[in-house]
């Protein structure tokens, strides 16, 4: 989707990774978990995880979370799977509630936002310095 759209998945500026909107899509397309706001959230974060690391940065970095539902009424479903995989960091957190997403089978779309510890870095597309 990327490429196509012309964005990169993650950014890097200095210590600063920006992991973009990211949606419940599987390896071969298709969307992972519908009707299943927990299995598309762990969906979501697996891939950020993996834009984290590729920016040279983890989950022990991420500083803020935004996670955008298009049901706010099931927020314990995604809340559920961040606190499985940020309890100990604890970062900034958000929900909000939108209309629809691209694809009508996403539920839920995350946004990460990290600071390296002692990072420099110049700016790149998800590439670590």
């Amino acid at each position: 989707m990327e490429p196509r759209i012309g964005f990169s998945r993650a950014v890097r500026v200095g210590a600063h990774v920006a992991v973009a909107g990211t949606a419940p899509i599987g390896d071969d397309g298709s969307t992972v978990g519908p009707g299943d706001v927990h299995a598309q959230t762990v969906r979501c974060f697996d891939i950020a995880e993996r834009a984290l690391a590729e920016a040279g940065a983890s989950l022990a970095d991420v500083t803020r979370t935004r996670m955008m539902l298009t049901d706010i009424t099931r927020w314990e479903e995604a809340a559920r799977a961040h606190g499985e995989r940020f309890a100990d960091v604890r970062p900034a957190c958000t929900f909000v509630e939108v209309s629809r997403f691209i694809d009508p089978e996403w539920l839920v779309e995350v946004e990460v936002e990290a600071v390296v510890a002692g990072g420099v870095g110049g700016v790149g597309g998800g590439e670590p310095d």
